[in-house]
């Protein structure tokens, strides 16, 4: 019977696995790439999901006000440090935020080298008003006026 549920529901089983898998051993070197993303606006949202497709899921992708998201970024960025100005590509030496981290997101994209698969879970809520034409010329204005690359330790 065990046996069974779990082969109906292979995905969800696998996904909760990973979810558990990532917060219990957490080093930022052992994790696959990561972008972490603002969940509470819905054209990031729609941005983290087009990445996901894009890398055909090989990326982990996060909110900035996740549980998860909470703790990565407790681990790379300083405690007074506001990292939710933009979007962030953590590879496991370097972390590119805004407008450094299109390029070295579009090579991983383009080269694939993980081969793990990542579920996604990218909800799409939106507590602004950002489905209008102004929101998305501020949001990609933003993304490229703001850039900065941390290297981890």
């Amino acid at each position: 019977m065990i046996l069974s549920v779990f082969g109906a529901n292979k995905k969800l089983f696998h996904k909760i696995l990973m979810r558990n898998k990532l917060t219990k051993n957490m080093s930022i070197e052992d994790l696959p790439p990561i972008v972490i993303y603002d969940d509470r606006c819905y054209l990031c949202s729609r941005f983290a999901r087009g990445v996901s497709v894009l890398a055909r899921r090989k990326i982990l992708i996060v909110g900035h006000y996740s549980e998860l998201g909470m703790k990565i970024k407790s681990k790379i960025f300083p405690n007074d440090y506001n990292s939710t100005r933009m979007f962030w590509f953590v590879t496991g030496k370097v972390a590119y935020g805004g407008r450094a981290a299109i390029l070295p997101l579009l090579c991983f994209i383009l080269s694939n080298k993980s081969t793990k698969f990542i579920p996604p879970e990218i909800p799409a809520e939106c507590d602004q008003n950002c489905k209008t034409p102004k929101a998305f010329f501020r949001r990609t204005g933003s993304i490229l006026s703001n850039s900065e690359k941390i290297i981890l330790k």
